[in-house]
This record gives structure tokens, C-alpha cells and sequence, in this order.
């Protein structure tokens, strides 16, 4: 079974015959207690064209010391040297709980041994006045081994201090600002690792993704006639400022596709708020593929767009789940307890368990099957060679506004049915459509806003007040279905539905609230200077 510790460290470049420092009374150390000598083996595995170095990951099966075992170090921080350790027991071969959280980066190539690390570890332990653990203190002397094809070795020392848990992150400020004091200075790779890989001359780490800028090729012919242009680029290295309506576009998607590879072992962890964070990059790089359909080719963005709803759907179970069973908890804490009639919470509880249980395995399922790799996949490609249209190379100032305009006329003509509508079911329906309309319009003016600046994040933000109230609406009609559903079983258990009578009640309020909100909320939104000032 897997376990996760959250690891804050940092590494010092020093000499072969160096020795640990004295820091006692550094920042409330009282105590360095020796803790002897430590020998670690340890072996690294990647992809052989490097793909988890490349993203600052590690993956190692280390014996010796009290931590042997498999080791994945996941980033979180590089600037301040945060990262979660992700443990397992010992194995032959790297554990499924681990090589599952690194799928999203390698896919289906195999993680096979690439290089070996022999360290010895003089170790220290800083404590404070009451023999608190605040930090390791360790000199390692490492001798790495090349293991693929070339071979090469390399030895060097360095300091590493390893925060304790639950210590104070400035002691580490402190022990630095000693070092420095002794001409030591903080080492500039991020792992063991990177620096065997830099110091046996592999020459360097080849990214699977490549995200450099665009060079317009030979032109295609399209449908209806139209020209793309499939791109070529250069150096993944070599990266330029966007300038052309396409290269705003390709960024706005290629932050998305490292926002769903990043969030991939985070969702597989259970991690707050992950699962809604993922299924809003799917549904953002989707938006920007039919917003901006000038742009790219819909024969190409189309089969992509309907994996990604597919995604997004499979997704949503938990995090629909997980925003139901929220607001139904915070709805039974309120009510008064003289009115909290019948096993309401524990009714809940075991409503809430069951569902859980069935729309995580659903989510994990997704992730561990072939259609989800062969659609980060298939996004790696687009960003690769790109099919560019016609509107593709002309200024961002000119098109992106009219993209967003279009969908601007789409949500407008949606809100204008709805709110034609009596209350009711077709209402709710209707509302249900302008907001997903209302996201779509959002996602493209933030698209636009590192092109158009201040006028798009304003249209953005006023686009997100009308799908907010929106949202909330659709989510009282979702809440209400269900709450009749838990009545229904109250009542066949032999218990009272009254409670969820009146919980029903005040969501059929809520959702009345919203639709009376609408109105201004759509005013404010609507402003014909909004749109204006997008130019274009």
C-alpha cells in the first residue's frame, strides 16, 4: 500500500573531503545528534527517452536506511524544494499504485532501470531544546552508474537538509543563510538524479510534447475550399512569444493539455478538488476548439472535442457527486433541530458513501483505459502539427474578437428564451442550455484576455457572473431530483419525509431567487461597450 509523505529539502554543492558544518543555535537547533553512516542503493527508472526527468520526476527502488523501498517524487513546488514522496513496499518490479500516478507522462511506454545510485550518508539530526526532530542534516558522497546504452559513471558530494514534518520552513532559510557564510551554495539541479543524468553526458532530455513556435508549411485543401496549413515547429527549446492569432490559441490549449497531465496523479490520489480542476481543463480545451473554429480545422478538433466530452463526462460523476453531497450537507446542518425529523444525516451519509464509492471507480477506470491515452495522445499531435485555417496567421486583435462575439450572440439568443419562459420544467431546461453557453462564451474571452488584455478579462469576468447564477440554478434542479428520490426512500423505510419536504422547499426558492437575479445580472453582462472595447 502505498503511503505519501510531503518532502521540503534543498541541496548544497560542496567538495569530496568537505564535512558537515556545526549549526548549532542556528534558528533553535540545541542538538545535532549523529546518526552515523548510511549506505543507500538506490535505482532510478524512467522512459529511455527520459520523460519523467523532463517533468522533474523520480522514480527509484531504494534499499538501505529506514525508508527502502520504491520512492516517486512528484513536484510541487521546485523553486522552494517541495515534493511528495510517494512510498511502496519493496518489489521486483515498479508497483501499479506508482506506476499508474506516472501514466499521464509516460503512457504506454516502459519504465525500465536508467541509472544507479551508490550513497553514503553521514547523517545528522538537528533537534531543538526538547529533542524535537526539526531537519536531517546529511553529507552524501554518491557514485552514480549510467544503466542504458554508453554507460558512464560520475562521484560528487553534496549537503542535503531535509525539513521534518510539521518544522518550520524558515529554519531552512536559516541553515542557508549559514551555509552561504561558509562559501556554500545551493546546488543547481533539482534531484541526484538530474545531476548524474547532466554529469554522464546523455546529453541532455527529450520532451515528448513538442511546444515551440510555428512555421507555416505547404497549404492544404480543406472543406468547402478553404486553405489550413499544417505547421512544422522548431526546437520544443526554443519558444517565442505568440503573435499570430493561431499561436494564442495553441497556447491557450497547450496549457490546458499540462493542466490535465499534471492533475492526472492527483485525481488518481484523491486529491481536493482535482477531479473538478481536470474536468475544467477538458472542458476548456474543448470550448477553445469550437470557439475558434477559424482557426483550426474542425475535421481535426471535432473527434478530439467529443473524446474530451467524454472525459468531462466520466469525470463529472465524481465531481457532480462531490458538489450534490456538499450542498445537501450544507442544507440538513441548517435546518433547526426541532425541524430535523427522522434519521435525516444518517440517511444522507449512506446515500453519500454509495454513490462516492461507485463514481470514483468509475473516474479511476477512465483514467487506467486505453481511449484516455490515446486522447492526450491525439492532443499531443494536434499540438505537434496543428491544421491551421486560412485566419490562422492573421492578427489576434482581428479575429479573436469576432470568435467571441459569435459566441457572445449564441449565449444572448439562448438567455432570451429562457427568461421568455414561464417557470418550470422548460425554464429549467432552457436555463440549463444558456449556461453552458455562458461557460463557452467565458472560456473564450479568457482565451482571448493574453492577447486583447484588460477588455477580455472584464468581458470574462461578467461571463462568469451570468454562468455562476446559472450553475447554481441547475444545481438546485439536480439537488431537488434528488431530494425527492431520498424522500421516496424515507417513506417506503417507514420513515417521516417531512425534513425532505422542506429541503426541497427551500431549493425550490433557491432556485426561484436565481431566476429573479438573472435579469440584472444578464444586464450587466450585456453592455454593448463590453463587446466593444474587445475590438476587432
Amino acid at each position: 500500500m502505498a503511503e505519501t509523505q510531503r518532502e521540503i529539502e534543498r541541496k548544497y554543492d560542496v567538495e569530496a573531503d568537505a564535512t558537515l558544518p556545526d549549526l548549532t543555535g542556528v534558528a533553535g537547533v540545541a542538538d545535532v545528534v549523529d546518526k552515523g553512516v548510511v549506505e543507500l542503493d538506490a535505482v532510478y527508472h524512467d522512459t529511455t527517452d527520459q520523460l519523467l526527468l523532463s517533468d522533474s520526476i523520480t522514480l527509484r527502488r531504494r534499499t538501505g536506511g529506514d525508508d527502502e523501498g520504491w520512492h516517486l517524487k512528484l513536484p510541487v513546488s521546485l523553486a522552494q524544494g517541495v515534493r511528495d514522496e510517494i512510498r511502496a513496499p519493496l518489489s521486483k518490479t515498479v508497483p501499479p499504485e506508482l506506476s499508474g500516478l506516472v501514466r499521464s507522462r509516460v503512457r504506454d511506454a516502459p519504465l525500465v532501470p536508467v541509472m544507479r545510485l551508490l550513497t553514503a550518508r553521514d547523517l545528522r539530526h538537528l533537534c531543538d531544546g526538547k529533542g524535537t526532530l526539526l531537519a536531517e542534516l546529511s553529507i552524501d558522497r554518491v557514485r552514480a552508474e549510467r544503466l542504458t546504452e554508453g554507460g558512464g559513471t560520475i562521484e560528487w558530494a553534496e549537503i542535503e537538509v531535509e525539513l521534518a514534518d510539521g518544522a518550520d520552513p524558515a529554519l531552512l532559510d536559516q541553515i542557508e543563510k549559514k551555509l552561504k557564510k561558509l562559501g556554500v551554495e545551493r546546488s543547481s539541479s533539482a534531484s541526484k538524479l538530474a545531476k548524474a543524468q547532466a554529469g554522464t553526458a546523455l546529453g541532455g532530455t527529450r520532451q515528448r510534447r513538442a511546444d515551440g513556435e510555428l512555421k507555416p508549411a505547404k497549404a492544404k485543401k480543406g472543406k468547402a475550399d478553404e486553405q489550413y496549413v499544417v505547421i512544422q515547429l522548431k526546437d520544443p527549446a526554443v519558444r517565442s512569444a505568440p503573435v499570430t492569432a493561431a499561436d494564442h490559441v495553441l497556447a491557450y490549449v497547450r496549457t490546458q493539455r499540462d493542466a490535465l497531465v499534471a492533475l492526472d496523479p492527483d485525481v488518481r490520489r484523491d486529491l481536493p478538488d482535482s477531479v473538478h480542476q481536470m474536468r475544467v481543463a477538458t472542458r476548456r480545451m474543448r470550448s477553445a476548439f469550437r470557439s475558434y473554429r477559424k482557426i483550426l480545422d474542425r475535421a481535426v478538433t471535432d473527434p478530439i472535442g467529443d473524446e474530451l466530452k467524454w472525459l468531462a463526462g466520466e469525470l463529472g460523476v465524481d465531481r457532480d457527486q462531490e458538489v450534490l453531497a456538499a450542498r445537501l450537507t450544507k442544507r440538513v446542518d441548517a435546518v433547526p433541530g426541532t425541524l430535523l425529523l427522522g434519521p435525516v444525516r444518517g440517511r444522507l451519509q449512506i446515500w453519500g458513501v454509495a454513490r462516492a464509492g461507485d463514481s470514483r471507480t468509475r473516474t479511476v477506470a477512465a483514467l487506467e483505459g486505453k481511449r484516455y491515452v490515446q486522447l492526450l495522445d491525439s492532443v499531443d499531435a494536434l499540438l505537434a502539427a496543428p491544421p491551421l485555417r486560412r485566419a490562422a496567421t492573421a492578427s489576434p486583435a482581428k479575429v479573436l474578437p469576432k470568435a467571441v462575439r459569435k459566441d457572445y450572440a449564441r449565449l444572448a439568443d439562448r438567455i432570451e428564451k429562457a427568461l421568455a419562459l414561464a417557470p418550470g420544467e422548460q425554464r429549467d431546461v432552457a436555463m440549463h442550455e444558456a449556461r453552458k453557453a455562458a461557460k463557452r462564451t467565458r472560456y473564450a474571452g479568457e482565451a482571448a484576455r493574453p492577447a486583447l488584455g484588460k477588455p477580455a478579462k472584464r468581458f470574462a469576468k461578467r461571463m462568469k457572473a451570468v454562468q455562476q447564477v446559472l450553475g447554481d440554478h441547475q444545481d438546485s434542479v439536480v439537488a431537488r431530483e434528488e431530494l425527492r428520490n431520498l424522500a421516496i426512500q424515507a417513506h417506503a423505510a417507514g420513515e417521516t419525509a417531512f425534513t425532505w419536504g422542506l429541503l426541497y422547499g427551500q431549493e425550490e426558492a433557491s432556485a426561484a431567487e436565481r431566476e429573479n437575479e438573472l435579469p440584472g445580472v444578464w444586464h450587466r453582462a450585456s453592455r454593448p461597450k463590453l463587446r466593444s472595447a474587445l475590438g476587432g
